[in-house]
């Protein structure tokens, strides 16, 4: 296990993930701000991201495991990401529809900030966020983070509204 908080494990995806990411990436629901589900093909496209993620920086988008059951029932972590003219450092969050209003988020994405401040000497950390996606606006903003500025990103033939916004250490 990389992180452990009260209730949540996080460890490196694995290939065998592929069909617990299949359970969050695929809800239209949970994915509404990425402009609707994946395909099987765009879920092993996201999967192969993270492990290049761990390869290149020594970290990525993380399974987030309920110890209790030891299911895995999200991702969170860190990526680093386009913003205008430069990459940041962000958090980011997903998780199954099933395990939203519990905590698991704020839980999961604090514990990627410690890290993030104590283990990376990070001197800000971000989470970009679709400007229609207020539940993760609010997690972001429990996490201390505020909103800094906007940029329109372009996805899936979209242009979509995002704000980023920023904890420093």
């Amino acid at each position: 296990m990389l992180l452990e908080t009260e209730r949540l494990s996080l460890r490196r995806l694995t290939q065998d993930d592929f069909e617990a990411l299949r359970l969050i990436l695929q809800d239209p629901e949970v994915m509404y701000a990425y402009e609707g589900a994946f395909s099987d093909t765009e879920v092993r496209e996201w999967l192969d991201r993270q492990l290049a993620r761990y390869e290149m920086w020594d970290f990525g988008l993380w399974a987030v495991v309920l110890k209790e059951s030891g299911q895995v029932i999200g991702q969170c972590g860190l990526t680093m990401q386009p913003w205008k003219d430069r990459e940041v450092l962000e958090i980011g969050y997903l998780f199954r529809r099933s395990c939203w209003h519990k905590g698991y988020a704020t839980e999961a994405a604090s514990a990627c900030k410690t890290y993030a401040f104590g283990s990376l000497n990070a001197p800000e950390v971000c989470s970009i966020i679709r400007d229609t996606n207020l539940p993760s606006q609010r997690v972001a903003m429990r996490l201390g983070m505020r909103p800094e500025d906007t940029w329109i990103k372009h996805y899936r033939g979209v242009d979509m509204p995002h704000l980023r916004f920023v904890a420093h250490m």
